[in-house]
């Protein structure tokens, strides 16, 4: 058992109360690895009051839903954030009011927080290290835990395709599918769109700028998304589309929430990505990052450095 491992236990054996939280927008590692862990937590330790806690997660309410929890539930708690590398983008800032703060996470350390804080960089997913812990700890993985983080590691491998992915890896994902859950249906609900999210796959392969080096990008209007009847969050479905181009190396999707203002999302197959994304107000892993960008200028100037980082590749 790692010392962080056997630390993060010890929190976890101590408190009565433990309120779990994960990053904003989440995606399926997020949810997979927050409830994943309120799973078994509750298995484990029945005694325990385990909640989770963040913003509606539009698009993937058949993983799970959130608690509501009052703010008074906070004094005395355990307070767990999982995958979410820096403090601006956890959901809910209410994780700062209890007693002790947990960080548990795969992406970079650019910020450290929480005490104890166990933060592998190498690992698939955090659904990944959540499984890990459970069985440092002897912890009790029922069939919806393991549903969720079964989920959470196909969610951030892209379906084992990644480079994060491992021999690890599959010994979690082979362990997980042993339990009574249908992973087959967790497999066609991560590989089903809307209508209208096929609608906008259409669009983006056909308005994709692809440069010479090798570096694409394109730009989600507020008028594109309202004409095709879809939210900033359902845009999702198309952020690793591009990479099926051959002829593209890196590319960045510019998603308009409010007027001038923009999600950025980062992808590559190899050239480095997520230096840039930290200073556009971003970071994440080094081919998957994420960002902001204010107005038109800022996009070009994110198109242009990286153009600059695929050509000297």
């Amino acid at each position: 058992m790692k010392q962080e491992q056997k630390a993060i236990i010890e929190k976890i054996q101590a408190y009565g109360t433990i309120i779990i939280h994960r990053h904003q927008s989440p995606d399926p590692d997020a949810l997979g690895s927050q409830v994943g862990l309120a799973k078994i937590i509750q298995a484990t330790y029945p005694q325990k009051k385990v909640y989770v806690v963040g913003e509606a997660s539009e698009g993937l309410t058949w993983m799970a839903q959130m608690d509501t929890v009052a703010t008074e539930q906070y004094t005395g708690a355990l307070v767990i954030v999982t995958d979410t590398a820096n403090t601006p983008r956890v959901s809910d800032d209410r994780y700062t009011k209890g007693a002790d703060l947990i960080k548990i996470d795969h992406h970079p350390n650019d910020e450290p927080y929480g005490d104890p804080m166990w933060v592998e960089p190498a690992a698939s997913s955090s659904s990944e290290l959540i499984y890990d812990l459970a069985v440092a700890g002897k912890m009790t993985v029922p069939a919806a835990a393991a549903r969720l983080l079964y989920t959470g590691i196909v969610g951030d491998t892209g379906r084992f395709m990644y480079s994060a992915t491992t021999p690890h890896t599959f010994e979690v994902a082979a362990a997980l599918i042993k339990h009574d859950f249908d992973f087959t249906l967790v497999n066609q609900n991560l590989d089903t769109m809307s209508a209208e999210q096929a609608h906008l796959s259409a669009y983006v392969l056909e308005n994709l700028i692809i440069l010479p080096s090798g570096a694409a990008h394109i730009t989600l209007s507020q008028e594109l998304l309202k004409r095709l009847g879809l939210s900033v969050a359902q845009t999702s479905s198309i952020v690793s589309l591009p990479g099926k181009i051959a002829a593209v190396s890196a590319w960045v999707i510019f998603v308009e929430q409010v007027p001038e203002n923009y999600r950025v999302h980062f992808r590559s197959k190899g050239p480095i990505i997520n230096e840039l994304a930290k200073a556009h107000h971003g970071g994440g892993h080094p081919l998957a990052s994420g960002a902001r960008a204010q107005g038109e200028a800022e996009t070009k100037e994110i198109v242009t450095a990286l153009d600059q980082i695929v050509s000297h590749q």
